[in-house]
């Protein structure tokens, strides 16, 4: 509106620009209301005025900064503030406020802006925050001033008396926000308090972390240990009931809590001691000593149920993720403690915060597992899990780190999983002393035999013949003052009793029961390949060089197991595979020696979650009946289940075993993809399934030197039609098959998203006629 007369190539001239600027601003002076039936004007004069200040701002020498202070817009900004009486203008002024902000570029200007307490004013304005529109504006507006916060102009925005900070309306204005139900809300004041921090004024430091303004931190956990609790609650129902919708779920928790140990990470890094020190507090009184260590018990304690899935996952995030010394520390001393030190806490809820109790998880044991061996070389004998639990003795005796071995060797897959993950999760956490590691008895055997050559070097070790002797790694019989410290630590401050003796201080008992948990791990048959893979990994890490620490009883154990598996392996020889046989063992020992040889384990702790539910299903629980008939007349009854692993898919159909009910044997299956299922249009009842050939057609060599190139054997693709029970069955079918696809197309795109930088779009499958939805595969292509 400011494009008044004048010819148009000279519109920008700085005459033009500063004649109506003035205008401008004077008209704005003659406001006294604004009302419906001028708040056009207005909107649009601040518009233009902020565009006017932008640009002269950046391509002038002054003229626009004296303008801007003769004629006091930011007062005048506050005066159309007072007598507004629409939203509109509201939301225009914040914006042009933020623009302001984000682009003057002259120092000046924007001390000019900071300056005289309007900022102040704007920021603890009483907005209607009712309006969704107005508080994005308003937190756009509070994170650009944070955007330009330094130590000088930090000083500008606080009131201070005797030299300390006594009001700050940014910071307490912002939090206030910190815990919105949108999480962009949230997002943004994070960044805006990150700004804040690193500025490091001891000032502003002091203020922040004093009361109330350090009620933040602890509400900050707080709010974690609702997302915790809520993950918990999101995963025992996908073991319930698992369904697409829920994993999508848990994706989206998952996020949101790393985003906040991210957060943490950043907060307790940004220079500030006391803040540090108050989130590592926070965190241990009222996430992981009450709740997450609590519930990896084996058995229930009064009434609490335990989520221990959920748990281990989230001890590996806090660990990768938040990483501190003293908290990494803490907990490394925790896991050498008996579960009874953490029980008190567990039952309290302090502050009214939620205990333990809230978590849910149920429990399977393999009763039939290996157990640990109690004898070791050096001629002593010490209690080991599952002998302990077994026996019916007080479980709450155990150590915290012997019930991870004892998950390791007797829990399900998905225990044993994320068990190796917080030990994985530990070896690689930096922050952890190695004296630690070597408490937990997981310290690299490379680690090991560098400090006893350092030590002996100095004089301190034993000598060159012992250096790489089985008996140099007993050199440490007690624990040393670094777990001395933080035993200490957990009692004084923490209260968690944990005497001296209760840690058993012995790395080398401690190491040999590690050992006996992966060895006995190997030698089950109700693993998993991949969760076998990642106790491979952390053999390797322990044993990288030498297989000085392995028993006879180890080899005896391992050699046995490998019996057992070449037996097995013969056996498919005359199944129904043997041709794929050979290519399937050299692909899948490929990817065993990636995985173990690896820098870093494959699996990320999120995993655990995942693989939770994919577990929980036994058989054919989720299958649905059905009808189908190979050859006329000749009908049979399966059970129909699709099936994605990874990039892979299939079709199944599986009978189920007359005498063991919810499990089935296989006797069909067909490749998932380019199935296009669809339900008949005139029997709702009837499912047709393009059946895709398994194998890529073969060159006919015989041919080629006639013609000169290969040419090719088309595959036909088979139909099946499977009839179901009712209608509703037949839709429960076409789901389970769409949302299988959909897993396998998003697999197969994330793989390829670093190749092609491509973005994954979600899945779409149609129920339409198979003329529209299939196509024809063209007889010379691949």
């Amino acid at each position: 509106m400011w494009f008044f007369s004048g010819r148009s190539r000279n519109r920008f001239s700085l005459d033009n620009l500063s004649s109506g600027y003035r205008s401008l601003t004077d008209q704005l002076v003659k406001v006294q209301i604004v009302n419906e039936v001028n708040k056009d004007f207005v909107i649009e004069a601040i518009r233009s005025i902020a565009e006017l200040i932008t640009y002269g701002d950046q391509h002038d020498d002054g003229t626009f900064f004296e303008l801007f202070m003769e004629k006091q817009v930011m007062g005048e900004f506050v005066r159309i503030l007072k007598i507004s009486r629409t939203m509109a203008v509201s939301l225009q002024l914040l914006q042009t406020v933020s623009i302001l902000i984000q682009n003057l570029e002259n120092e000046h200007a924007l001390y000019y802006l900071f300056s005289n307490e309007y900022m102040n004013y704007l920021i603890t304005y009483s907005f209607d925050f009712r309006n969704h529109d107005l508080l994005s504006y308003y937190i756009s507006f509070l994170r650009a001033i944070s955007r330009k916060l330094d130590k000088n102009t930090i000083s500008l925005l606080v009131k201070t008396e005797n030299d300390e900070v006594v009001s700050f309306p940014l910071y307490v204005e912002a939090i206030r926000f910190a815990f919105h139900e949108e999480s962009m809300i949230r997002t943004a004041v994070r960044n805006l308090t990150l700004n804040i921090y690193i500025v490091g004024d001891d000032c502003v430091n002091r203020y922040v972390t004093s009361a109330p303004h350090k009620d933040y931190f602890l509400n900050l956990v707080t709010f974690l240990q609702k997302q915790c609790i809520d993950l918990n609650q999101l995963v025992s129902d996908a073991l319930k009931s698992p369904a697409q919708e829920i994993n999508s779920s848990i994706f989206a928790a998952v996020d949101e809590i790393e985003d906040s140990l991210y957060y943490f990470s950043d907060v307790m890094s940004a220079g500030i001691p006391d803040v540090g020190r108050l989130m590592t507090d926070n965190l241990l009184q009222l996430l992981i000593f009450p709740i997450l260590v609590p519930s990896l018990t084996i058995k229930a304690v009064n009434d609490m149920k335990s989520g221990i899935v959920t748990s281990l996952y989230l001890l590996c995030c806090i660990l990768r993720i938040v990483k501190t010394k003293d908290l990494a520390n803490v907990i490394a001393a925790a896991l050498l403690c008996p579960l009874e030190a953490f029980i008190s806490q567990s039952l309290a809820k302090p502050n009214g915060y939620m205990s333990a109790h809230e978590f849910s998880h149920e429990i399977k044991v393999d009763a039939g597992s290996p157990k640990f061996d109690d004898t070791h070389s050096s001629g002593t004998s010490q209690t080991h899990p599952v002998d302990f639990v077994e026996n019916g003795c007080d479980y709450s005796r155990l150590a915290l780190r012997e019930t991870l071995l004892y998950y390791v060797t007797c829990g399900d897959d998905v225990q044993v999983l994320g068990s190796l993950c917080v030990l994985a999760t530990l070896l690689q956490t930096k922050e952890l002393d190695e004296s630690m590691l070597d408490a937990l008895g997981i310290l690299p055997q490379r680690k090991q035999h560098k400090r006893l050559l350092l030590e002996a070097l100095v004089g301190e070790g034993p000598s060159e013949e012992q250096l790489f002797s089985l008996e140099s790694n007993s050199m440490r019989e007690s624990i040393g003052s670094e777990l001395d410290r933080y035993l200490l630590k957990l009692k004084e401050k923490y209260g968690v009793e944990c005497s001296f003796r209760d840690v058993v201080a012995s790395p080398h008992v401690h190491r040999f029961q590690v050992l006996d948990a992966l060895v006995s791990l190997f030698c089950r048959s109700n693993i998993s390949a991949e969760t076998l893979w990642e106790g491979g990994w952390l053999l390797r890490q322990l044993l990288s060089y030498s297989e000085a620490e392995f028993k006879s009883d180890h080899l005896k154990l391992l050699n046995e197991s490998y019996k057992h598996c070449a037996a097995a392996l013969l056996q498919e020889v005359r199944g129904v595979w043997p041709d794929l046989l050979l290519t399937v063992l050299c692909d899948e020992w490929k990817k065993c020696k990636r995985a173990i040889e690896a820098s870093s384990p494959r699996k990320q702790p999120k995993f655990i979650l995942l693989s939770s539910q994919k577990s929980s299903t036994e058989g054919p629980v989720d299958a649905v009946p059905c009808r189908i008939a190979f050859e006329r007349g000749k009908e049979r009854h399966f059970f129909f289940l699709p099936i994605s692993w990874g990039m892979s898919g299939w079709v199944v159909l599986a009978e189920e075993l007359p005498l063991k009910r919810n499990y089935g044997v296989v006797r069909i299956a067909a490749p998932l993809a380019g199935s296009n299922p669809r339900i008949d249009s005139k029997h709702s009842r009837w499912l047709h399934l393009r059946i895709r050939p398994s194998t890529l057609p073969l060159a006919d060599l015989s041919k080629s030197e006639v013609s000169g190139q290969a040419k090719t054997r088309a595959l036909v693709d088979g139909r099946w039609t499977l009839a179901f029970k009712d209608e509703e069955s037949c839709k429960c079918a076409l789901s389970m098959i769409i949302e299988e696809i959909s897993v396998q197309v998003e697999e197969v795109e994330r793989r390829l998203k670093p190749l092609l930088d491509i973005k994954t779009n979600s899945v779409h499958i149609s129920n339409q006629p198979e003329s529209e939805s299939s196509y024809t595969t063209p007889s010379n292509s691949l």
